[in-house]
């Protein structure tokens, strides 16, 4: 019973796989293999033939490659090719009142990028031209995107470019949402912000005319650990504080500015106990609760979130016994709390990218300096989302938004929600009307009246295998802006002529021998018969299947994989000439022997391949027949009776491989070096020497002394070259000069010397000139010596008498009088005198 099975499940596993043989150029050709329309139409390139009488070897070819044959070709009524088809539905002209940048944008065409044998086909429905007007577009509302929607027939693996446009509309509606963090510690931003509520309405005026604006608050959940539920403090969490909330929509989006401000003022502030606040729960009822808001359909969105702390997500809500994951949905009181706050978790980064993106919503995170780099990760995460430094008492709100809008308004970032079968890729010149278009989908610098151009390249990578997948609707849009193209794309994975009620579809057909389905030109057998049309029966021929698999076969693989099993008698695949496999179970070719220098056996002339091993002609041999059959070559020259590879190694393939001993190591082309050996050097030396120097014992009769050896070749410097298997010998000769030279034998086995040029000698000695230099250097050292000792004394005489005329200058009986000496004094009175006059 076991081995019944196994061989139903081959036979089942055949019936459905090889219907046909693959044509020619199957290394070249991908379409040759497929054995089914659509597995054919799959393949880029390729189209099936269903003709009921064909009688070529594939039904799935190549049209750009036709076959040389014309029985085997395929009449073109025959023939299922089936082309990328686009069909504009919907293309109402652009809102522009200034054009700038590629005036009349791109023309529709056949949009096909792919094989150049494949062709593509547009259609026109609703509006036939692309164009744009000035003022309102279609109906009196504003367009930025064109086309809006159009429908796709697209084969799989095959690139189609789709263009389209955007331009930003002067005086396009802003609405703003200002949703503001009201716990304690943004008291004083409350109070800046409901000063500043008629500037900020101002300043966006200035953008727009269309501009409106709502408020609305958020503290936390109203539960443990967020806030304090004693009752007083659920009461007054903190002085001059209301009762805490989750989420408060305070003002729908409107133009009265004064009620902003007024709402601003009147709203309180509260308190809660931990770090992180509740800001999910408000940015997720903000976005869902459209109707709430205020949302418009065709305006430019703006959520601002304004706090100083970071925030709760997803899984935080276990903290305070809440399970309930978040849901997604709008749940606002009549009075505009949120009503699920201490009843459902908190939303995830994941689900608020969700909402933001399903609603085109631009997040703008005014947070301050101590949470801004938290911020900044989180607007990686979330589309279209960005974030600015706000100061403690948002002073500068008014600048951080009017920044941020214009950054938000003068870029645009395609996206799409295209499923991972299909891929998008976007090029576009931006503002660059000259340059080459880049893989880029954002532009930036775009003014009012600017026209950014996209191509946008489609390409369905695989076919799904539940056939409703194959049917997509693709929204392809710009960030932030509620417009879209809108692509019904259709995969065309399939052909008609395999479903039900089609002409070439017929179950049990006669051409089947009523044992299986006629689909497109093939037979599909029902599981008891197998065979190109069901000709052989499983319950009769089970024992024909051993037939197709060889004795020594231990992989229990039929046909050696390279033919069909047809009734228990293989049938090999056919390759392009010269290629070929045969065989009785096809295990045998022409073309995997083994190659040198990328030719199958050395060519030709040197062998052929049969079965996978070379069968060399007369002269060669080897696994690949490149080996000359000769041992002439590995013979020593100029050794009378020598041994093959001087006995010392063994000839192969014209080669000698030299023996390694534990006495000697051999060497060389014919294993003639080794350590211990001789070489020829000593025996050419003499005649190197009178042939090329003109020196040396044979001088005088050079020419009849050296009739065995060649004339040596003149280098300026020898070296020597193992490749070449060349010898290096250097000597000394009787004047004292080196010389060096190398022989070597050529091809045809003939001797061959080269030798330096000129000998090296030894420089010559001039006694003479040495000796009376050296006399000379004496005297002149002598003389040096006479002289220094002449400058020395004098210098020392110089300095001993200038030492005696200053010590003579100083002394002080070197003036005439003796400094101890001292006069006498004499005193002379008049006796007479008395002193009268």
């Amino acid at each position: 019973m076991g081995y019944s099975k196994c061989i139903l499940l081959t036979i089942l596993s055949v019936s459905t796989a090889l219907a046909q043989v693959p044509q020619r150029f199957t290394a070249q050709n991908p379409c040759s293999s497929k054995g089914t329309c659509q597995d054919c139409i799959q393949t880029p390139s390729c189209a099936w033939c269903y003709d009921p009488e064909f009688k070529g070897t594939a039904r799935c070819f190549q049209p750009s490659f036709p076959l040389t044959v014309k029985e085997e070709q395929c009449k073109e009524e025959y023939i299922h090719n089936p082309d990328n088809i686009m069909s504009v539905i919907s293309n109402v002209k652009l809102t522009r009142t200034h054009s700038k940048a590629n005036e009349g944008g791109f023309h529709w065409g056949t949009g096909f990028e792919g094989s150049t044998n494949q062709s593509s086909k547009t259609e026109y429905h609703g509006s036939s031209t692309y164009a744009y007007t000035e003022g309102g577009g279609h109906g009196g509302g504003i367009v930025q995107v064109g086309p809006q929607r159009i429908n796709l027939k697209l084969r799989a693996r095959q690139s189609y470019s789709v263009y389209m446009s955007y331009t930003q509309a002067e005086d396009y509606p802003v609405d703003m949402y200002y949703l503001m963090d009201l716990s304690r510690s943004m008291l004083d931003d409350k109070e800046k912000l409901s000063l500043l509520g008629d500037q900020l309405a101002y300043t966006m005026q200035q953008v727009t005319s269309n501009f409106t604006l709502g408020f609305g608050s958020f503290v936390d959940k109203v539960v443990m650990p967020y806030v304090s539920t004693l009752p007083e403090n659920l009461r007054h969490p903190c002085s001059d504080c209301a009762a805490p909330y989750g989420y408060k929509h305070a003002m729908t989006l409107s133009q009265n500015t004064y009620q902003f401000s007024r709402m601003v003022k009147a709203a309180n502030v509260s308190g809660n106990l931990d770090g992180p606040e509740g800001g999910f729960d408000a940015i997720m009822q903000a976005v869902v609760c459209r109707n709430h808001i205020g949302w418009r359909e065709k305006a430019r969105r703006l959520l601002v979130f304004s706090t100083d702390a970071s925030f709760h997500y997803a899984g935080d809500g276990k903290l305070g016994g809440i399970i309930k994951p978040n849901d997604g949905r709008c749940h606002l009181s009549r009075d505009g709390y949120y009503s699920e706050s201490s009843y459902q978790d908190y939303p995830s980064i994941e689900q608020i990218n969700l909402a933001v993106k399903q609603n085109s919503i631009n997040v703008i995170f005014a947070v301050t300096a101590a949470s801004i780099r938290v911020y900044e990760l989180l607007t990686k995460h979330i589309e279209g989302a960005s974030v600015a430094k706000l100061e403690k008492d948002s002073s500068n709100i008014v600048e951080l938004i009017k920044e941020q809008y214009k950054q938000i308004s003068s870029s645009v970032e395609m996206k799409h929600n295209a499923s991972s079968a299909v891929s998008i890729r976007f090029f576009s010149k931006c503002l660059n009307a000259t340059g080459a278009s880049v893989n880029t989908n954002k532009c930036g610098n775009i003014k009012v009246g600017d026209l950014i151009d996209f191509r946008v390249e489609i390409e369905v990578l695989k076919c799904p295998k539940e056939r409703k997948d194959r049917f997509q609707t693709i929204q392809i849009y710009p960030v932030g802006i509620n417009e879209s193209l809108i692509v019904d794309l259709e995969m065309l994975c399939e052909c008609d002529c395999e479903k039900p009620g089609d002409k070439y579809y017929q179950e049990n057909a006669p051409a089947c021998h009523y044992q299986g389905t006629y689909k497109c030109g093939i037979c599909e057998c029902n599981p008891e018969a197998f065979g190109r049309r069901c000709e052989c029966s499983a319950a009769t021929k089970l024992t024909k299947t051993t037939g197709c698999f060889a004795q020594n076969n231990t992989s229990g693989v039929e046909c050696s994989a390279r033919g069909t099993c047809i009734c228990g008698k293989c049938e090999c695949e056919t390759r392009s000439p010269p290629e070929r496999i045969y065989g009785d179970y096809c295990e045998c070719d022409n073309f995997s022997c083994e190659r040198h220098m990328g030719e199958l056996c050395s060519g030709e002339t040197h062998g052929t391949c049969d079965c996978g091993t070379c069968r060399c002609k007369p002269g060669w041999a080897g696994p690949n027949c490149a080996c000359q059959d000769s041992t002439a070559s590995c013979y020593p020259p100029d050794v009378i009776g020598g041994e093959i590879c001087s006995g010392h190694g063994t000839c192969v393939c014209g080669e000698c491989q030299c023996e390694n001993t534990k006495e000697s190591r051999y060497s060389g082309k014919f294993c003639e070096k080794c350590p211990t050996c001789p070489d020829r050097c000593l025996e050419f030396k003499d005649c190197v020497q009178c042939q090329m120097y003109h020196t040396g014992p044979l001088k005088d009769d050079c020419s009849a002394n050296c009739t065995n050896v060649p004339v040596p070749i003149g280098v300026d410097t020898v070296k020597a070259s193992e490749e070449n298997n060349e010898y290096l010998c250097r000597y000394t000769d009787e004047d004292h000069c080196q010389f060096s030279y190398v022989y070597y034998y050529d091809t045809e086995r003939k001797l061959h010397i080269k030798a330096q040029e000129q000998r090296t000698c030894p420089p010559e000695i001039y006694v003479l000139g040495i000796v009376f230099g050296v006399i000379a250097a004496i005297v002149l050292i002598g003389m040096a010596i006479l002289l220094l000792w002449k400058l020395l004394t004098t210098i020392h005489d110089r300095r001993e008498f200038a030492k005696f005329e200053k010590e003579r200058m100083m002394a002080k009986w070197d003036t005439g009088e003796n400094p101890i000496y001292k006069q006498a004094t004499s005193t002379f009175k008049n006796p007479t005198y008395a002193g009268k006059g």
